[in-house]
């Protein structure tokens, strides 16, 4: 491996292997038949300094998982448990995927994790192979290009190699094409990672836990009284803005279990995902969502039942009062961060609580009335910065739905609210006539040349206008803003 790979930028921190093999165990990814590369994450890799690797080292690390250089020696598959459905599983754990690294951010200097999806099996996959089809790998994609883009706390798709081999599944047509996925976040302790050391009643291992979660991600609660209620009320605030970020987006998780959700707050391993193409609270992602447990508009309701399930682990170690505080915070905080979740999207400064919260439930009652007509997306681009869009949205397709009432009394409530940052207007993102949407028939419809005719291009142009709309709303946000994906 040539030095100049890497940059000054690339500085391996392997934390999680000293927890031990009470939290993980080692294993080895699956040898492919083929790495074929079909998408790298150059400006993600540019942060950890691995923006310099060539393809075939590029390959070597994510098609291989050869170690990284005074990174992690060897693959460790993470032990959770977790609530599925409300339903809980002892018999869960990483089953198709593994930690591979973890590295230092350049400018913020945060631990992320380089870890997988699709890698081969381990002894947390049952009676599962361990693989990854390219659909849901591409999928992944776009799904987390698009959250980030709209300002969503989420992992980034790093690196997509198609593995050559032909998988069977149930819901989709098959044999079918396999990849590996490797993704970058900030943590992948889960919920369920407490709720196994509960299960067990390994206390000592959860104040081990606790106490390797503040020193590694939040150092700032190491002198708190108590450790675990200071987690719990941390975490109750990230998961809060997590899902004031969703709800603003329009978009709708799927499978909210327990070990989908992790204690620094970002989202992460997109399943049966969807944005939402209009209005509708009983939207749901998961075809095999019949209850409607995960619908759009229950999302609050199974992000509180996920934390009560964390702080019900952290009593073991922690005060039952001061956890009790800490997650009834819950509503408060997920009140405010949606409102500022609101704003971010229509591009406003804040004019004060009450001028505020009377134009977000203008806008959601407006959303409401547009019903099967108005996107969702559409909009928030429309009126990106308010007042000092409208004649673009009068000019627009949907012009004439803004004419009516609510929707004349959400334009008024935009009185006197002033852009933010207004220089993003001027963008060319802004001179379109529609935004970049993401619903499900477009999804496929990208997906359809590569299934076909091995046509990456239309899925490439996507992300580059999914990228320019990123890029156009982060403007003129500082460093610390952009860090928060």
């Amino acid at each position: 491996m040539a030095a100049m790979s890497f940059s000054p930028a690339y500085r391996p921190d392997p934390r999680f292997q000293g927890l031990g093999r009470d939290f993980a165990d080692p294993v080895e990814a699956a040898d492919f038949p083929q790495t074929i590369l079909r998408f790298r994450n150059d400006r993600a890799a540019a942060t950890v300094g691995l923006d310099g690797l060539s393809d075939a080292d590029w390959l070597r690390h994510f098609g291989r998982f050869e170690p990284l250089p005074d990174n992690m020696p060897t693959p460790l598959a993470m032990r959770y448990h977790g609530h599925q459905f409300r339903v809980y599983n002892p018999d869960l754990g990483d089953g198709r995927g593994f930690l591979f690294a973890q590295l230092r951010e350049a400018g913020t200097d945060r631990l992320l994790d380089l870890a997988t999806k699709g890698s081969g099996q381990t002894p947390w996959s049952r009676s599962g192979d361990g693989r990854l089809t390219l659909k849901g790998g591409v999928r992944e994609i776009l799904a987390a290009s698009q959250l980030e883009a709209l300002g969503v706390p989420t992992s980034r798709a790093f690196s997509l190699v198609e593995t050559g081999e032909a998988l069977t599944r149930g819901d989709e047509p098959s044999p079918t094409r396999s990849a590996v996925l490797t993704r970058l976040s900030h943590s992948h302790i889960r919920f369920g990672t407490f709720q196994r050391l509960a299960y067990f009643d390994q206390r000592d291992l959860i104040l081990q836990l606790v106490d390797h979660v503040v020193e590694t991600y939040f150092p700032h609660l190491a002198d708190a009284p108590d450790r675990a209620a200071a987690l719990l009320e941390t975490t109750v605030a990230a998961s809060a803005r997590l899902l004031s970020r969703w709800m603003a987006a329009g978009f709708v998780h799927g499978v909210l279990n327990t070990d989908n959700m992790v204690v620094t707050g970002e989202s992460f391993d997109y399943g049966p995902w969807r944005f939402l193409p209009r209005n509708d609270p009983n939207f749901t992602a998961a075809y095999f969502d019949h209850s409607g447990l995960y619908s759009f508009g229950r999302q609050p309701e199974a992000v509180f039942w996920n934390l009560q399930q964390l702080a019900a682990c952290l009593t073991l170690v922690g005060d039952q009062a001061s956890l009790l505080a800490a997650l009834n915070g819950f509503s408060e905080a997920y009140r405010l961060a949606l409102r500022g979740a609101m704003l971010d999207r229509l591009g406003l400064r804040s004019r004060g609580a009450d001028a505020d919260v009377e134009l977000v439930n203008a806008a959601f009652r407006a959303l409401a009335e547009g019903g099967e007509t108005l996107r969702w997306e559409p909009f928030f681009f429309d009126w990106f910065g308010g007042e000092a869009s409208e004649a673009r949205a009068l000019a627009g397709p949907r012009a004439r739905l803004y004419e009516i009432e609510t929707f004349l009394t959400f334009r008024g409530r935009l009185a006197g609210f002033e852009p933010d940052r207004p220089e993003r207007l001027a963008d060319p993102v802004f001179q379109r006539p529609e935004p970049e949407e993401l619903i499900i028939d477009e999804v496929e419809a990208l997906w359809a040349p590569i299934a076909e005719r091995d046509d990456w291009a239309p899925l490439y142009a996507k992300l580059d206008r999914i990228e320019a709309a990123r890029t156009a709303y982060q403007l003129g946000r500082t460093s610390d803003e952009k860090a928060a994906f």
